[in-house]
C-alpha cells in the first residue's frame, strides 16, 4: 500500500514512524512550510519534516492545495491513502477524494468531544477524568468524519497539556498502526457514525487565557495551570509583580476571609493565596527574564512577602 502522509508537530512523529511498517510505502510527507523561529526568527524546518529527512522521504511543503497544479503533484504519488495528523491545513474535497482509500485522520480527543485545534488542553481545562485518541476517516466537516478505532485513557491529577500530549501521541501512533495492519491484512474496519450529542469544540489557545484571575474558584486556575503547561504557561500577579506559574496546587479556604489575591500564607511549602473559592498554592514560578524555581527559592528574593503572609493571617 502507498501512502502519503501529511503533519506538521511533533505529536505527529510517532505516527510518521507508525507507517513504516512492512506492506507500506510511504510516498511522500507533507508538511508545513518552514517557519520563522528562535530570537534570531531562524527560518526553522517542522518536526516532521526534520524526521522525513532523516529516514530519506520525500518532502513537500505546500501553502495549500487551492491550485490544481498542487493537488495534480499530490496525485501524481498514486497514493491509495493519506494518513493526516496534526497538518494544519484544511484539505478540501478535492483533496480527499485523491487517495481511492480516502484520507484518515487521528484526532487527540474522544469525538465528538472536543473537535478542533486544542482538544488536549480543553479537556484539561474543562476538568475531564478521561480522554483518547480517533482514527477517523477525514470529510470536509471539522473532524465529523466516521470513527474507525479509539482507545480512552483516564486523565491523571497531575496532568499537564505537555504530558498528555506525549500519552495521546504514543497512544494515536499505536492506534494508526492497528488501523493500517488491519487494511494491510485485507480485515474489515466497523464505521462507527459520531454522535449530534455531546459535541464540543476546542479553540485554538489564545494566550490572554492563561493570565490568573484570583477571582476564580481555586480548581479552575489549578487546570488552567496544568493545561498551558508548556505553552503558553499561566501567569498571575503576585503582590505586583507578575510571575509565570508552572506548577500549583489547590488548598482548603480556612477560616481567613482574605480577599482574593491575597496571600494568606508564604513558607518553603509554597504560596497560598486566596482565591474566589479555595486557596491556590503556589509551587514553581518564574520572574520575567529568569528560570523557573521553587516557590521557596522565590521567597528567598522577596522575604517580605512572608511578612504579609502574616499580616494576612492575623
Amino acid at each position: 500500500m502507498r501512502l502519503v502522509f501529511a503533519g506538521t508537530p511533533d505529536f505527529a512523529v510517532p505516527h510518521l514512524a507508525a507507517c513504516r511498517r512492512d506492506g507500506v510505502e510511504i510516498a511522500a510527507v507533507y508538511t508545513q512550510p518552514d517557519r520563522p523561529a528562535g530570537r534570531g526568527r531562524k527560518l526553522t524546518p517542522s518536526p516532521v519534516k526534520q524526521a522525513a529527512l532523516d529516514l530519506g522521504l520525500a518532502v513537500e511543503q505546500p501553502e495549500n492545495f487551492k491550485d490544481a497544479a498542487t493537488r495534480a503533484r499530490l496525485a501524481a504519488y498514486a497514493p491509495d491513502l493519506m494518513v493526516v495528523v496534526a497538518y494544519g491545513l484544511i484539505l478540501s474535497r478535492k483533496v480527499l477524494a485523491i487517495p481511492p482509500r480516502g484520507c484518515w485522520n487521528v484526532h487527540a480527543s474522544l469525538l465528538p468531544r472536543w473537535r478542533g485545534a486544542a482538544p488536549i488542553q480543553r479537556a484539561i481545562l474543562a476538568g475531564d477524568t478521561e480522554t483518547g485518541v480517533c482514527l477517523m476517516q477525514m470529510e470536509a466537516g471539522l473532524d465529523t468524519g466516521l470513527v474507525l478505532l479509539r482507545r480512552a485513557i483516564p486523565i491523571a491529577p497531575e496532568d499537564t497539556g505537555g504530558s498528555l500530549h506525549d500519552k495521546l501521541a504514543a497512544l494515536g501512533a499505536g492506534l494508526l498502526g492497528a488501523g493500517l495492519d488491519r487494511v494491510l491484512r485485507d480485515q474489515a474496519i466497523p464505521v462507527t457514525p459520531q454522535s449530534e450529542d455531546g459535541v464540543t469544540y476546542a479553540h485554538k489557545l489564545d494566550k490572554a487565557e492563561a493570565r490568573l484571575d484570583w477571582n476564580e474558584p481555586a480548581a479552575a486556575l489549578e487546570r488552567k495551570v496544568r493545561a498551558f503547561d508548556p505553552w503558553p504557561v499561566a501567569e498571575a500577579v503576585v503582590a505586583s509583580e507578575t510571575l509565570r506559574v508552572w506548577r500549583a496546587q489547590t488548598r482548603e479556604r480556612g477560616s481567613a476571609d482574605a480577599p482574593p489575591g491575597s496571600i494568606v500564607a508564604a513558607s518553603r511549602d509554597g504560596i497560598d493565596i486566596a482565591c474566589a473559592d479555595g486557596v491556590l498554592r503556589l509551587l514553581e514560578v518564574q520572574r520575567a527574564g529568569g528560570r523557573r524555581i521553587a516557590a521557596a527559592d522565590y521567597l528567598n528574593a522577596r522575604p517580605e512577602l512572608r511578612r504579609v503572609a502574616a499580616n494576612s493571617a492575623a
